[in-house]
């Protein structure tokens, strides 16, 4: 986004950089971005323009997806679950780009929810089978699970769970999981 080394990027454009990045998966405009990161529309637009050039994949993907959508009338998951959009050829405008936004969208998210779902249940039998009740699950938050372990079992199990996770789909690039430990969630990032 900025044209430096990787090495070389602060913390305030790796935040813009996300900014953009999810931003322009949600549909975000130029005047969005601009409000969320508090700076001028044409520096925002910038930015997007910028990005569109270094990444003329994602143009394509968001142009495709809107185009399937509108002839399907719904889009997938990478596993084939359904996302169905009724209001992808509505004549109302702020409908139809709210559908096409979700077009976008839905793909990705859902699929990476199709990952944590098959990871989950690739723990829960692991639990079962191999972990005498050492480890249990205690939540999901998007893309990571809290458990609550003895804290001297905590790095055996990590290497495992951090294992099962990558293993849950197979994609063109790696699936990589990390691991935090604490006594709480906020400690264990």
């Amino acid at each position: 986004m900025f044209g430096v080394h990787f090495e070389e990027v602060t913390t305030e454009q790796r935040r813009r950089a996300k900014a953009v990045n999810f931003g322009l998966i949600y549909g975000m405009s130029a005047f969005g971005l601009a409000k969320q990161l508090d700076i001028p529309r044409n520096e925002a637009q910038t930015y997007i323009d910028t990005y569109f050039a270094r990444y003329p994949g994602v143009l394509k993907y968001m142009e495709e997806t809107r185009a399937d959508a509108a002839e399907q009338g719904y889009v997938s998951t990478l596993f084939g679950r359904r996302l169905y959009l009724p209001e992808i050829n509505d004549r109302n405008a702020m409908r139809r780009q709210a559908a096409e936004r979700a077009a976008i969208n839905a793909p990705m998210q859902g699929t990476a929810a199709d990952i944590i779902k098959k990871a989950m249940i690739a723990i829960h039998q692991w639990i079962n089978q191999d972990t005498q009740g050492e480890i249990t699950l205690i939540m999901q938050v998007h893309d990571e699970l809290v458990f609550e372990v003895d804290a001297t079992q905590a790095e055996a199990l990590k290497s495992k769970v951090c294992d099962l996770m990558a293993q849950a789909a197979s994609l063109d690039v790696p699936l990589l999981a990390e691991a935090g430990i604490g006594d709480n969630w906020d400690q264990a990032h």
